[in-house]
């Protein structure tokens, strides 16, 4: 039998370090080029003496990680209002048939989970994504760190302490979630103040990224009563028609919105006891590319995708 080639070990693994890098990195142009780095580092490998090689790309792609969340730190205190992640499609199909792994990597992967392991140190971080997300022995972290299993034991107890105490809490059932967006969206589209004013919970917050590049509010906006009046000038203000879409990305339903195929923002709901406690829109051009050439690619317009890739500033 032909022994698999350096290729086809590490196309087995893609998708998990990929994953490891989004996790750890917010963004799916750093993660992508880290993978990168580490298959260029994967050729050139002696592959003789690894003997478990998922563990071995795991190490690798995770220290690349380690180093380019150092590196992008300094840029992000810089960043031009809130920030948000990079938005991912997490349609996860048949590829992970089983609920409870589905709402874990789902959960993994929210806005409301990345944005509180952006106050996380890399290594904390690191440690965090290894264990909860991924179900890592502590033993192998310990060697991808290159760092005692007791020091990461430290590590991955005070990462899940501080995740904890400053993740809102929220309701992960999709299609409750999705029922509240649909009735908020027709609320906003018919400049229903006080339906919409009914759909948030008094302490509701609303965070908006742009980047600088487009209009959004440069601070977070907090309680229903501000919240709902910002959107609901918003929804007043008009402007040429655009193509709504209900998609899952990062883990729940939300709302892409494109004007003339081309992306505008993408708007999502955190919600708990049937109120909106946090809406997120993202504006950042930047940050909408590679969702859109997914639902580009999902709705079979391949050309569309090509098109819209080619003239991406990114």
């Amino acid at each position: 039998m032909t022994a698999p080639t350096a290729a086809e070990v590490f196309e087995d693994h893609r998708s998990v370090l990929t994953g490891v890098a989004y996790r750890m990195l917010g963004r799916v142009t750093d993660a992508e080029d880290v993978v990168q780095e580490a298959w260029l580092r994967w050729s050139v490998q002696d592959r003789g003496d690894v003997r478990d090689p998922r563990a071995f790309l795991v190490r690798i792609t995770t220290r690349l990680a380690i180093d380019r969340l150092r590196q992008i730190q300094a840029r992000r205190e810089a960043y031009v209002g809130p920030w948000l992640p990079e938005l991912i499609s997490t349609d996860f199909g048949p590829v992970v048939p089983d609920t409870v792994e589905q709402a874990m990597l789902a959960d993994s992967v929210s806005l409301a989970v990345l944005v509180v392991l952006e106050s996380l140190s890399p290594p904390e971080r690191a440690v965090f994504v290894l264990r909860e997300a991924f179900g890592f022995p502590f033993a192998e972290i310990a060697a991808t760190l290159d760092r005692s299993e007791p020091a990461v034991r430290q590590l991955a107890g005070r990462a899940r302490r501080h995740v904890d105490e400053r993740k809102p809490r929220y309701d992960v059932d999709p299609a409750h979630r999705r029922d509240l967006t649909e009735r908020f969206m027709a609320a906003a589209g018919g400049g229903d103040l006080d339906s919409m004013l009914s759909l948030l919970a008094p302490d509701v917050r609303f965070i908006g990224d742009s980047g600088g590049k487009s209009k959004a509010p440069t601070r977070i906006i907090e309680s229903a009563d501000k919240v709902g009046r910002f959107l609901y000038a918003v929804s007043r203000e008009g402007g040429p028609e655009g193509d709504f879409r209900i998609t899952e990305i990062n883990g729940g339903p939300a709302v892409l919105v494109l004007y003339d195929g081309k992306p505008d923002s993408v708007l999502q709901l955190d919600v708990l006891d049937g109120r909106i406690r946090c809406v997120y829109v993202v504006r950042n051009p930047d940050k909408l590319t590679a969702l859109v050439a997914d639902e580009c690619e999902r709705y079979g317009k391949r050309e569309q995708r090509e098109e819209y890739l080619d003239q991406s500033p990114c």
